[in-house]
Formats: C-alpha cells, sequence, structure tokens
C-alpha cells in the first residue's frame, strides 16, 4: 500500500476494492463508530471550507452528547489553553485542563538533560501525569495543544478518553508544520 504515490484516487469516488475495505465496514457498522462517523461526516459537509478547526471539534462534541472535556498542553501554550477554556467553557462544556509540568517531576532524578543548567531544579514534561489527571476527571474527549513530539504520543496512550490533536508544536513555524512543506525553503531544507 502506497497511497501517497496513487495518481487516479478511485477511492475517492468510492471504486476502491481493497481487502480492507470488508474489514473497514464491519468495525463502522458498530453502533459506536458509526455515530461518530456519522458526526465526522455531517462537519465535513456542513462546515466544509468555513469552520475552524476549534469550532468543529466543539460540533463533533456536542453532536456526540460529549459534555467534559481535557486539555492537555505545554506550558509554553498556556495563554491558547486558556482561550481555548474559556471557549469551550462558553460553548456549555466543563473543561478540565493539565499543564504538561504536572507533578514537577525532576529532569535530574530520572537521568535527563536539562535545558537550563542554571536553574535548581528543572522540570520535565509529564505526558502521562496528563492523561491520569485527566482519567480521574473522567474526560470524555481529551485534545492535545502542543505537546511534544513524543510527550503526545505516551499521553494518547495514557488517556482513556479519545483524543485529538488541537494545536501540533512547531516552534519554528509557529505551530504549523505544514508550512514546511507549502514553501520553497521549507521543501529545501527537507531535502524535497
Amino acid at each position: 500500500m502506497n497511497c501517497a504515490e496513487c495518481k487516479e484516487m478511485d477511492c475517492y469516488k468510492g471504486k476502491d476494492d481493497t481487502v480492507i475495505r470488508e474489514e473497514s465496514e464491519r468495525i463502522v457498522r458498530q453502533p459506536e463508530v458509526a455515530e461518530a462517523m456519522r458526526v465526522a461526516a455531517a462537519i465535513e459537509h456542513d462546515g466544509y471550507g468555513q469552520w475552524i478547526r476549534v469550532e468543529e471539534v466543539a460540533k463533533y462534541a456536542r453532536d456526540m452528547g460529549l459534555k467534559r472535556l481535557g486539555l492537555a498542553f505545554c506550558i509554553g501554550l498556556v495563554d491558547e489553553a486558556r482561550l481555548l477554556q474559556e471557549y469551550f467553557r462558553g460553548k456549555g462544556f466543563k473543561v478540565y485542563s493539565c499543564c504538561c509540568k504536572l507533578g514537577g517531576l525532576s529532569k535530574d532524578d530520572l537521568g535527563m538533560e536539562r535545558l537550563h543548567p542554571e536553574w535548581d531544579r528543572e522540570a520535565t514534561c509529564n505526558p502521562v501525569g496528563q492523561a491520569l489527571e485527566l482519567n480521574r476527571c473522567r474526560t470524555e474527549l481529551n485534545l492535545i495543544v502542543g505537546l511534544c513530539v513524543g510527550h503526545d504520543i505516551l499521553f494518547t496512550q495514557h488517556s482513556e478518553a479519545p483524543v485529538s490533536t488541537l494545536v501540533v508544536k512547531d516552534r519554528v513555524l509557529g505551530h504549523n508544520p505544514a508550512a514546511a512543506l507549502h514553501t520553497r525553503y521549507g521543501r529545501k531544507r527537507l531535502g524535497l
């Protein structure tokens, strides 16, 4: 399978007859999956090219009947997390937020290299702790807001609620990693 190199894209017109089709259809017909697929398709249809992702997330959560949202955010995006919390609360959701430094785990105690060696103590990010805390809060959907590569993976692995990424961290490109693919400089840097 190498879909990125396909020229025809027949699957877009429903002409895909690969083996995965049968297995996918079986899973998608399960009631909880079918409902999520229906809501996602409605959002694509109704908001296509009109709604920003934050609005889409709110619509998805509302239409799925979710009430408790979790924000797992990087300390460097605390302002964005506050704005998101305010927005979602204004839409009627109960919102819980966890900073990446939750728990104050020492980099020294865990044998990690410090970013700030001049400090007496430096905390590492704690994506597992973020997931455990949001699990304790019984969130129904967790949103990643700028967690580091690797930390986002660990958070997702330990979250009991489904996870969607709202903000992808990219300190160089203003948290828009796709920008590297849309600019000549970015493509050159990547050797493309």
